[in-house]
Parts: structure tokens; C-alpha cells; sequence
């Protein structure tokens, strides 16, 4: 029977992070993964033609190549292949052809970013001079409680540095935005509907439309952090960071086994001792079990009977709205009816207006098919020219947001119904929404592939419902409430069993908090 020190359920991003940092700190650690590639949502891979390499769900690397583990271990994973591509001009906002202005964007430093908001709005462009400095004032503070067990000691004194750092009044400020939604806090700053339409974009990215309270931290911190830093790709695709960590706990005399589904967590007098393969093979773990599963899987059937009655909560964890993504095969970039400049931008949001991005937000919440909802246009291939044949280009093509059951269609074409039978039909009317902001973007495309919510949840179980982001970040499911009363800091209720993943504080993205942070506890 074979042993370990720590036996890691799933090979997502953080259960990785994690067996990377035990495996540096001698900690003989085995990864199982069901399916037969490693990396949960960050995969890379030619699901349209040979030699396009698609990121089939995570695209944007910044908050790994900016988070404390890539700080810590970067240089290990270095030596093992991770490469990073820059984009200068991370994410710009495209409006409809009729509209006045055609499109603002984000660039890598302030006075181009500046430039863009003034056209925008001069008044604008003043108070994000204001936000910038402001912002530069908040950001050990904001970074800092993202990167700190939830609830801790090390939370507390932060929230205390955080008082007698910048004052009653400012604490206060940067306390309103964690409580705001988006749409409050852009019209306390902006006048531009462009502007409100370009920043209140990245609140959709995660589950939080226009008027979602706490949506407001995340359009700050993306507009914040792109101009300061520029958007950060994966050389030949988001996996290299996969690949890199490994290589990297292998070469720690760890293992990581694909193809190997465990179908139960072995417990004895309430301690996790081990795991169950489907196959009947029992591994034990001698100090941890760390599950990077959605918290169903782990009360539900990798614990079963032995799962504490007071996990109830945590298994309950609500989802957020569903995505489709569609991957492009191109013979070349779009070309946008707002201007050549949009090719040189990482994302481009498609989105006429904040009240459509309400209306989408609502729609998916009602089972009901949004007429437009919005696209974010990823253009890898303009930065990182490998991912690609020669003069030839990879479209990655996010769709926001989307109900799991389909009960209605807002333009009354589609019927409801299953995602299987209507996933192409609806990518269609995508491609329809693109050809409008990129006349004859369809004849450029040389295939497509089309990944429904239906399908994200069958590819990665842990994307319940077709959430990407293994559940819904509001308030009472964010901070220490993640993924439920009694359940920070990565416990379980159950001795030596551990639980990370985006499921868990400090939530979403590829800044790999959760298995670092619980790593850096057991290590």
C-alpha cells in the first residue's frame, strides 16, 4: 500500500500551488486527477485545427505572475519552462458602430491610459488621476487582505494597519468599495457611459452585474492594476504554468498522476488517513489530504457518510451565472469598425451600455437567453504569434453571462431547452453580435469550437453549472462566508482533510491564494 506525506484530489491550479510549495519544503507529495490532462480551468490545448492552441478557459495570467507563490517560486518554475508573454494594452471596451465614441481602452501607463478616458470625458480623465493616486495609497492594504487566511490574526492587524495608516476617512473609502456595486461606484466617479460600460465589464467577468452589491472592488483593481502593470499571457498558452509545476514537483520526487479518479476520502476516527481509487486502490497520507474539488464533490461523494453535519452549508455554494466560450481558428484578427488600434489589445469587451450589461445579468438569472450579452474577445495571437501556423490567429471568445437551464430566449428565436441542442444555434447569434462590431469577421474563420455551460461542467465537475468560477462571489459567499460558515481557512471539519480551489477564500482567478496560503500553514 502506497504512502505519502500529502495526497492532493484534483490538479487544479491550487491543489498544484500547494504540492509545489510541500514538495520545496521536502514533503513527498502524489497529485490524482481524473481527467487526462492536469490544470483544471487553465488548460491549453488544439481543439480546432492542428497547431491552434486554445486556452479553454482561463487566458489572463496577471494575478499569477503578480501573486505571493509566483514571488516565492517563480525562479524554480523558471527553470522549468514557465514563460511569460507581456501585452502592453490589456482590454478595451468596442461600441457599436452608430455610437459616438467607438470604443476607450486601457493601456500599460498612465498618460496612455489617460488619453484614452479623455476622449472620452476630460472630467474623467481628472478624477482617474485622483482614483490612481488614491489607489496607490490602498493597494498594500487591498492586495494584502486578498493574500491573508480569512478569518486570521494576520487579518486583523492588517485591518488595524489599515486604520492607523490612512485615517478614519480613507479607511472608510476603501471599506464603501468592497461594499458597493459597480454601478454606484462609477457614477460616484465617472461621467462617461463609456467609461461606466469599459470598467463595469470586468464586474461581469466574475457574477457580478451593474447592481450587485461588493461587484465594485474587482472593475477598480483590473483598471488599477492593467495600467500599471499591462495584462500578462502564458508563452504558448496558459498551461506553461501547468507544465512548469509539474515538472517541478516531480523533479521534488513527487508524482502527478492523470487519468486517476479517487472515489473516496478514507477516514478513521475522524481523521483523513488516505484515498480510495475508483479503481479499488487505497493510497494512505500520512499528514494531509488537501481536495481541490468543488465543496458538493467533497461533502458529497469523496466523503459520504464521514462527511461533519455541519457541512451542509458549505456543500450548498451557490453558483453564479454560466459561460460558453467559443474558440476561433483564424486565417487573421478581426478587423474592427472602431479602428485598427482595437487588434494590438489582449481583451476586447463587446457591450453597448451598462443597462444592457443589467439586463444580460438579469436575464441569466431568470433562465432566460440574453439577446446581447457580452463577448470578451481574447486576441492571444497578437501578442504570442507561436499559439498559432504562421500569419494565422486563435480567437478566444468568452460569453457573459448565461443561464444552466434554458426556460426562454430574450429574442424569441431559440426555443428552451437543452444546451446540447442549442449551443450552435446560439454561438451563431454570437458570431452574428461580432460580425456587427468586425464586418466579415466570419469568413475569416477556418473552424469553431463551442464549449456550452453543459459542457464546461462535464469537462471540469468542479465548474458546477457551468459556473467558471466554481461559485458565486457575492457577500454572503466571499471573505471568511467561502465556501460557508465554519469552513475558512481551508478546514473541513475532518483532521488532516483540506480544502483549496476557487471554492474556497480567496475565491476565483489564477493568483493561486488558496493552495499557497494553506501550503505555507501545513509546510
Amino acid at each position: 500500500m502506497s504512502s505519502f506525506d500529502a495526497i492532493v484530489v484534483g490538479s487544479g491550479l491550487n491543489g498544484l500551488a500547494a504540492a509545489v510549495h510541500l514538495s520545496a519544503k521536502g514533503w513527498r507529495v502524489l497529485v490524482l486527477e481524473r481527467q487526462a490532462l492536469p490544470g483544471g480551468a487553465v488548460k491549453t490545448v488544439e481543439c480546432t485545427l492542428p497547431g491552434f492552441r486554445h486556452d479553454l478557459y482561463a487566458m489572463n495570467l496577471s494575478s499569477f505572475a503578480g501573486s505571493p507563490f509566483h514571488a516565492e517560486h517563480g525562479g524554480l518554475l523558471a527553470k522549468h519552462g514557465l514563460g511569460f508573454v507581456p501585452a502592453d494594452k490589456p482590454f478595451a471596451s468596442a461600441f457599436p458602430p452608430a455610437s459616438q465614441l467607438p470604443w476607450v481602452g486601457v493601456e500599460k501607463g498612465l498618460e496612455a491610459t489617460l488619453a484614452h478616458v479623455r476622449r472620452a470625458n476630460p472630467k474623467d480623465a481628472e478624477r482617474w488621476q485622483q482614483l490612481d493616486k488614491t489607489f496607490d495609497e490602498q493597494a498594500p492594504y487591498l492586495f494584502g487582505l486578498l493574500g491573508t487566511p480569512a478569518p486570521s490574526w494576520a487579518a486583523l492587524k492588517l485591518l488595524w494597519r489599515l486604520y492607523r495608516g490612512l485615517g478614519l476617512q480613507k479607511a472608510s473609502a476603501l471599506v464603501r468599495i468592497l461594499l458597493s456595486s459597480p454601478r454606484d461606484w462609477l457614477h460616484e466617479h465617472f461621467e462617461s457611459p463609456s467609461v461606466h460600460c469599459m470598467l463595469a465589464s470586468w464586474g461581469m467577468h466574475l457574477d457580478f452585474g451593474p447592481d450587485v452589491s461588493g461587484g465594485a472592488l474587482f472593475p477598480y483593481l483590473e483598471a488599477m492594476a492593467s495600467q500599471r502593470f499591462g495584462m500578462m499571457l502564458g508563452q504558448g498558452g496558459a498551461d506553461t504554468i501547468i507544465k512548469a509545476m509539474t515538472k517541478a514537483i516531480e523533479a521534488a520526487g513527487g508524482e502527478v498522476r492523470t487519468g486517476c479518479e479517487v472515489a473516496r476520502v478514507t477516514v478513521e476516527s475522524g481523521r483523513a488517513t488516505g484515498v480510495e481509487l475508483a479503481s479499488g486502490q487505497t493510497l494512505l497520507a500520512s499528514k494531509a489530504v488537501i481536495a481541490n474539488v468543488h465543496p458538493r464533490a467533497l461533502y458529497g461523494r469523496l466523503l459520504g457518510k464521514d462527511a461533519p453535519a455541519d457541512s451542509a452549508g458549505a456543500a450548498r455554494l451557490r453558483p453564479g451565472p454560466a459561460t460558453m466560450m467559443i474558440h476561433l481558428a483564424m486565417d487573421s484578427l478581426p478587423d474592427w469598425a472602431a479602428g485598427e488600434a482595437l487588434k494590438q489589445f489582449a481583451y476586447v469587451h463587446l457591450a453597448p451600455s451598462l443597462t444592457q450589461l443589467a439586463t444580460t445579468y438579469a436575464n441569466s438569472l431568470e433562465g432566460t437567453l440574453p439577446s446581447e450579452p457580452m463577448l470578451v474577445v481574447g486576441q492571444p495571437t497578437a501578442h504570442d504569434p507561436s499559439r498559432a501556423p504562421a500569419g494565422q490567429h486563435v480567437l478566444w471568445v468568452q460569453v457573459r453571462t448565461l443561464p444552466y437551464e434554458v426556460r426562454a430566449d430574450a429574442s424569441n428565436e431559440l426555443p428552451a431547452g437543452s444546451w446540447d441542442a442549442l449551443k450552435e444555434a446560439y454561438a451563431d447569434r454570437m458570431m452574428n453580435l461580432l460580425e456587427g462590431y468586425a464586418p466579415g469577421i466570419k469568413a475569416k474563420v477556418l473552424a469553431r469550437t463551442v464549449l456550452s455551460p453543459v459542457d464546461l461542467e462535464r469537462d471540469n465537475p468542479n465548474l458546477v453549472e457551468g459556473d467558471s468560477l466554481s461559485g458565486s462571489h457575492h457577500l454572503d459567499q466571499f471573505f471568511m462566508l467561502r465556501p460557508g460558515w465554519g469552513r475558512a481557512r481551508w478546514r473541513t471539519g475532518v483532521q488532516n482533510l483540506y480544502h483549496v480551489g476557487a471554492s474556497t477564500w480567496p475565491g476565483g482567478g489564477t493568483g493561486a491564494g488558496s493552495g499557497y496560503m494553506l501550503a505555507r500553514e501545513l509546510a
